[in-house]
């Protein structure tokens, strides 16, 4: 695993152990976004007038094939905030309304149904979802006792980005489905992560960032909406795809209304099928086993350097590639982290979760024994010395 350090452009002096945070693109998949920008600069009229069409069709179709899923069920958007903007601002939310979530969602998101409330005056609920974990039933019956005759929407994520905790999304969609409750997941921190199927998911709505784990560059993201849901989409941004007659078609409001948006590099969206290539000719199955083993020695060895439990067991597949050691209370959490980088140039994040305190740790393909070893040596140091 050591070996694809080498094909990463990460800085060589840092101990990365935060790819969670905004992912990392191998040299090979960087090359074809280059490309894919060089023959945009070469003409740029016939390119976005006349080609980018098929081009996208093309990376939808790869992405689709990958995800399980229609290619015109897909659109590529930029970040998975983005897609989780484009749905909350479609939903016809009121005051007769609520949407559930968890207390374990992303501050960006978050903020963007938090906004909406304010406007729209719908109720906007977080159910607290307890830690350490137990088993994913427990955590659906917990969700659900927020659910009340009012619940319109459910929004949560896949895998959660302060706690690395995976929510059972399949099970809770389809729950949902049953008592005709819309769901949205974001599905950030997925793809690339863990096996996606957006049928057997089940979500009315699914965003996932393929610029994380899945190594696509940056600004590459895709949201997926059924079928049957599609008509509720509005354009976040109204431009060419919208009204008649239209500049270009696909023939699929939801397609037109989302991928025209005006002038705009479309390269990272066009490197994904790349990026999917380059896992697939490295074996990311085994990748995948062998960082969730780094994450859970990882994890194991803080736990038996603080004396503090796990966040959750090993044995129900709440983590994968990402996970979270409780830290013991520190008095300046920033420049805990900042030291780590400072001192021992150990890229991590330290999370303020509620009033609990944790340290996020991601493996990739490209980290190693000598990464979490240098981990270890840090906190050990650290907290030796009651930082």
């Amino acid at each position: 695993m050591s070996s694809l350090r080498d094909l990463f452009l990460l800085d060589p002096t840092v101990v990365f152990l935060n790819h969670g945070s905004f992912g990392a693109t191998p040299r090979p998949v960087f090359e074809v976004y280059q490309e894919w920008q060089c023959r945009l600069e070469w003409q740029p009229v016939q390119f976005l007038g006349t080609d980018i069409a098929d081009y996208l069709a093309a990376a939808r179709q790869s992405l689709g094939t990958y995800l399980n899923a229609p290619a015109d069920d897909l659109v590529f958007v930029p970040n998975a905030t983005f897609g989780v903007n484009v749905v909350a601002r479609s939903l016809n939310l009121g005051p007769d309304d609520e949407v559930l979530t968890s207390n374990h969602e992303y501050g960006a998101c978050d903020n963007a149904w938090l906004f909406l409330s304010g406007k729209q005056r719908f109720t906007y609920m977080r159910q607290p979802i307890a830690l350490p974990a137990t088993t994913p039933e427990a955590i659906i019956e917990q969700l659900w006792q927020g659910v009340t005759p009012r619940t319109r929407v459910i929004y949560v994520s896949h895998i959660t980005s302060p706690t690395a905790l995976t929510f059972p999304a399949a099970a809770i969609c389809a729950r949902a489905r049953a008592e005709g409750i819309i769901t949205v997941v974001d599905g950030a921190h997925a793809p690339g992560q863990i096996p996606l199927d957006m049928a057997a998911i089940g979500a009315d709505f699914y965003t996932g960032n393929c610029h994380k784990w899945l190594c696509a560059p940056k600004g590459s993201a895709f949201l997926y909406a059924r079928q049957e849901r599609q008509p509720l989409i509005e354009p976040l941004v109204v431009g060419w795809g919208w009204g008649e007659p239209r500049a270009w078609t696909y023939g699929s409001d939801f397609l037109d209304y989302m991928q025209w948006l005006g002038t705009n590099d479309m390269a990272a969206y066009l490197a994904v099928a790349a990026a999917i290539q380059f896992q697939s000719e490295h074996q990311w199955d085994e990748v995948r086993g062998r960082c969730h083993q780094l994450v859970q020695q990882a994890i194991h060895r803080i736990g038996e350097l603080t004396g503090l439990p796990a966040a959750y067991p090993d044995d129900q597949g709440f983590y994968h590639q990402m996970a979270i050691a409780p830290l013991p209370q520190i008095a300046d959490l920033p420049g805990f982290k900042k030291r780590l980088y400072q001192q021992y140039r150990v890229e991590i994040p330290c999370v303020q979760w509620q009033d609990r305190q944790f340290i996020r740790v991601s493996i990739q393909g490209y980290n190693s024994q000598e990464d979490v070893d240098a981990l270890l040596a840090a906190l050990g140091e650290m907290l030796g010395r009651g930082v």
